[in-house]
């Protein structure tokens, strides 16, 4: 009986021990996902319907709330109704001193007599272009917008399709229009995520028509008006985007800010007042540079796996490297946690032509893929010779058949 029992004793003693390691590993473990967590922040809480932050350069979403859901857009409308002229006058089909006749519709439905954003312009005048997008994009103008889309499209019915086809290319999916300017009208929406689509094609694509947005005033018949977007005045990294109100829409707010060569986008939507909107957006511009940063981690051309083995070529080797930057958005401190994972052809065979996909590179953080990008051939590598080749036939198949 005491041996037995020195034996239950030893067995409850090894019990106990292996019981201890678990909870001590088990607490290694909750440390390190501790220690992960604390690479994200937590998203800030807004007074606002939706809102979302994005990398312009990456389109990484750093924080988002309700960013799907479908709301009135009120004047962030405008930002696409630029953008189609922004892309009109690039593919010549219309210039910036253009004279566009004002039409009494535009007048009408937009003018100083409606109350609403208008550029004070007067019916039956001609008007440059290059003022309207002015008129537009700092003064909000309603008679402006609607005098472009007429211009480009003969009416704003005509122009709201190209609005909505311009919207399908970029992916805005969630987003309807029916006018030219924002102005209420039945089933027209959008969404925080959408508006983040068309703010990073007018930075990426139009940079100097963007470069209006960050202007603080602009002058039309003798009228001098500030931009409503009150962040140009509070923060010299902020140079756009658009501001928007209507009774169901709220107050919103498209801004872009540019700091250590790292441009965020915000998109807030409903909020309660004017104060509110910028507030708002700075909280969220704020949160995204402070805790996350962009880089780039490899650059077109960088050598990424030497000596790779080709099959039936005149070089029995070659280099993989990549066509495009691989660039990163990650939280700030993150960097050295990144990880490369090279994935190779398992055969490479001759002929091979530079630029060739050859594998895929991907960057990894906490076993999250954050990019995956091809890898490809730095040079040609043409067939070799009929002996050649029928060698390395002889090889590969004795290979594969021990394999």
């Amino acid at each position: 009986m005491r041996t037995i029992f020195l034996i239950l004793g030893d067995a409850n003693m090894f019990k106990n021990r292996i019981l201890s390691s678990a909870v001590f590993f088990l607490c290694l473990i909750a440390i390190s996902a501790t220690q992960a967590q604390k690479l994200i922040p937590s998203e800030p809480e807004l007074a606002a319907k939706a809102w979302i932050l994005v990398d312009a350069e990456t389109g990484h979403v750093l924080a988002q709330e309700n960013a799907d859901l479908r709301l009135p857009p009120a004047s962030l409308a405008k930002m696409m109704t630029t953008y189609i002229v922004s892309n009109e006058i690039e593919a010549g089909r219309i210039e910036e001193q253009s004279q566009v006749l004002i039409s009494d519709n535009a007048w009408e439905r937009g003018g100083a007599k409606t109350d609403g954003s208008t550029m004070f312009l007067s019916p039956r005048t001609k008007v440059s272009v290059l003022d309207l997008m002015h008129g537009v994009i700092i003064q909000s103008g309603n008679d402006a917008a609607i005098a472009l889309a007429e211009f480009v499209s003969g009416d704003e019915d005509t122009f709201s399709d190209t609005m909505n086809r311009q919207a399908e290319l970029l992916g805005m999916n969630s987003t309807t229009y029916r006018n030219a300017t924002g102005l209420p009208a039945e089933g027209m929406v959008t969404t925080a995520r959408d508006l983040s689509l068309i703010a990073r094609a007018i930075i990426r694509e139009h940079p100097k028509y963007y470069s209006i947005y960050s202007k603080k005033y602009f002058e039309h018949n003798n009228i001098n008006q500030p931009n409503r977007n009150r962040l140009l005045w509070r923060d010299t990294s902020v140079d756009g985007l658009k501001t928007g109100h209507t009774q169901a829409a709220g107050y919103c707010l498209v801004a872009s800010a540019q700091r250590r060569g790292m441009r965020l986008i915000s998109v807030v939507l409903g909020a309660d007042n004017d104060a509110s909107r910028a507030r708002e957006s700075q909280k969220l511009l704020s949160y995204g540079f402070r805790n996350f940063d962009t880089k780039i981690i490899y650059s077109a051309g960088d050598l990424i796996k030497e000596n790779t083995k080709v099959w039936y070529g005149q070089q029995e080797f070659l280099n993989l490297t990549i066509g495009d930057d691989v660039i990163l958005t990650f939280p700030r401190g993150a960097q050295k946690k990144l990880a490369a994972n090279i994935l190779v052809d398992e055969q490479i065979e001759a002929p091979i032509y530079r630029g060739q996909e050859l594998g895929r590179l991907q960057v990894t953080l906490n076993e999250e893929i954050l990019v995956d990008v091809p890898l490809v051939a730095e040079a040609d590598v043409e067939a070799s010779g009929i002996m050649s080749r029928f060698f390395d036939w002889i090889v590969l198949f004795f290979t594969n058949l021990m394999s």
